[in-house]
């Protein structure tokens, strides 16, 4: 059975996965040292996400027998740049996501996906002020 953030994932229904993301969320980024508190954040940085990656899709998922924690490992391309990656998902005791870490690589596919959120990053603060 597929998880409900890969289906939101997959399908493109970026307000599905924005509803199991808890408020108080973690995200922590592949490319910025410092993670980001908050679903208006995490929101908006993950919709940045879709119009950066391209042929994105999901090979492979991890879930702990218990509920908790899920990996989920991707493919994608930023440009001419390949990359794999993986979400890591924790749950809260409310089923929502409150922890969210993204990991990519290899190095040259970061870098060419730092630079291109880097040029979202005036509108990720505009949805999510004093956030980013």
């Amino acid at each position: 059975m597929t998880h409900p953030f890969r289906k939101a994932v997959e399908d493109g229904d970026h307000a599905a996965v924005v509803d199991l993301l808890s408020e108080d969320v973690v995200f922590t980024s592949p490319v910025v040292f410092k993670p980001y508190a908050g679903k208006a954040i995490t929101s908006a940085i993950l919709g940045a996400v879709i119009e950066v990656f391209e042929d994105f899709h999901y090979v492979r998922e991890i879930a702990d027998p218990g509920g908790r924690d899920l990996v989920l490992v991707f493919e994608a391309r930023v440009g001419d740049r390949a990359l794999q990656g993986c979400d890591i998902l924790h749950f809260g005791e409310d089923g929502r996501i409150d922890d969210l870490t993204v990991m990519v690589r290899p190095l040259s596919a970061a870098q060419a996906l730092q630079a291109a959120m880097a040029a979202r990053f005036d509108a990720i603060a505009e949805k999510a002020p004093g956030a980013a």
